[in-house]
């Protein structure tokens, strides 16, 4: 979880006189969340707002935090959208259903639209395949190493049946080497390159603290086969799949890997796709 979720997800302030106009929720989050010394500036827009259902004066608002957050004497720029409730006197990050049980963060969490699913992310199946799958992972995140290429090997012995999507999350707080990874594999793609995906997920974990470019590169080029150069890495069309990745991340808010959706929905199990009658 990254800092502005940590600092958003743990909020719960009361305040008697609090209106929730989206300009107040603005003001509001942002003297707020300024307090914290590790961020240096805040932009903060309410994006989308809407009622929520069976909860008579709570609105939900998707809030877009822009920020620069200092990291020792290093400085990161943090773009993210996050989810808070409000109503006449108390904005809280977190809503549970006391019946269900269930936050009230998924019935508001935006949806996956139809422009979303690109030929570029489109790495096994017919794009009218009768389901289609999302995948957000980070190659070196150790649920996604035992869970995606699994999923993505029994899933492209069915191309008829499903249309499987994959994107780049590279979690770099976590994984510094992620960044890199994925633009090779995104350069190794445009060069032509099959089943890179599933040959990302072979890259020794060993090299996950690691920021040398070109160590991080000779990895992959030795575990995937290629021989791609530095300058690969950054070419203006790798530029563009990473910045179309990171755009469909910001909007659908997702935040963790693997994250994945099953026909537009976000399919919490994971394993939606196993209960498709493939026959």
């Amino acid at each position: 979880m990254s800092l502005m979720s940590k600092l958003s997800a743990t909020m719960l302030i009361s305040a008697s006189l609090f209106a929730a106009t989206n300009s107040e929720v603005e003001t509001f989050l942002k003297n707020n969340l300024s307090k914290n010394p590790a961020i240096s500036s805040l932009t903060v827009k309410v994006v989308e707002r809407q009622p929520l259902e069976g909860m008579k004066g709570w609105d939900s608002f998707v809030v877009s935090l822009d920020a620069k957050v200092k990291q020792g004497k290093d400085e990161r720029e943090v773009k993210q959208r996050v989810i808070y409730f409000a109503n006449d006197k108390v904005i809280t990050g977190e809503l549970t259903d006391m019946k269900t049980g269930k936050s009230l963060r998924d019935a508001v969490a935006p949806k996956f639209k139809a422009e979303y699913y690109k030929k570029e992310n489109l790495i096994y199946g017919n794009a009218n395949a009768k389901h289609k799958v999302a995948i957000f992972s980070d190659p070196l995140c150790p649920f996604c190493r035992n869970y995606v290429p699994k999923a993505v090997e029994y899933m492209k012995q069915y191309p008829e049946t499903f249309a499987v999507y994959y994107y780049h999350f590279p979690l770099e707080r976590l994984h510094p080497a992620a960044p890199t990874l994925t633009r090779a594999a995104v350069a190794a793609e445009l060069q032509g390159r099959k089943d890179v995906m599933l040959s990302l997920y072979k890259v020794p974990t060993t090299i996950t603290r690691e920021k040398d470019e070109q160590k991080i590169l000779d990895a992959f080029n030795k575990a995937v086969n290629t021989n791609l150069k530095i300058s690969d890495l950054h070419a203006a069309a790798v530029n563009a799949q990473v910045a179309s990745d990171d755009a469909v991340i910001e909007s659908l808010m997702v935040s963790g890997t693997p994250t994945v959706y099953f026909d537009g929905e976000k399919d919490a199990t994971k394993n939606r796709y196993k209960g498709v009658n493939v026959k």
